[in-house]
């Protein structure tokens, strides 16, 4: 004798695997920068986006369009500073960003959430927002407002007590 149980569908009943149920949506924070020579400012912006996201994507700014903006090449290749901020703790991606368009890599990862560095100055939050809207993408952009302060919180400031130490002389650089 064979006995049939049939149980109705329901979501409630940890036995039944319901192959329509999707897992629930991450949510996903997106922050950008040149991530040269790393320093505490970085680390702080990076932790500051992890927590209000289940995975964070970095856009790693390209040597040509930091030369263009910052009127210099970044110390660091653009590929070794992928490979470095992609094996970061807080970091679950890093992509290295557009050439063209500053806002291709934002549209086409689609995060819930634009942190943004508290030195950022190549997106400013009012203009980033209305440049997306444009585009018919609306998404939560935050600033990170606690500034680390120390010796070295920034990569220019690394970069000038290197020169400082090696060459014995203090300079101003662009």
């Amino acid at each position: 004798m064979i006995i049939v149980i049939i149980m109705p569908k329901n979501e409630n009943n940890p036995n039944i695997k319901n192959n329509n149920h999707q897992s629930p949506k991450k949510r996903i924070a997106l922050t950008a920068g040149t991530f040269d020579l790393l320093h505490p400012g970085h680390f702080n912006t990076l932790n500051f986006a992890k927590k209000h996201a289940d995975e964070l994507v970095v856009v790693l700014a390209r040597d040509e369009t930091v030369k263009r903006i910052k009127g210099r090449r970044p110390v660091i290749p653009e590929e070794q500073r992928k490979i470095m901020i992609e094996t970061l703790k807080p970091v679950d991606k890093a992509i290295l960003g557009s050439l063209t368009d500053k806002l291709e890599p934002i549209l086409s990862v689609k995060p819930d959430i634009i942190v943004l560095g508290p030195d950022q100055t190549t997106y400013q939050l009012e203009e980033l927002k209305n440049q997306l809207l444009e585009r018919g993408f609306k998404t939560e952009i935050v600033k990170v407002e606690e500034y680390v302060k120390c010796p070295f919180h920034s990569s220019y400031d690394i970069l000038k007590e290197i020169i400082r130490r090696w060459c014995n002389k203090e300079i101003e650089l662009k």
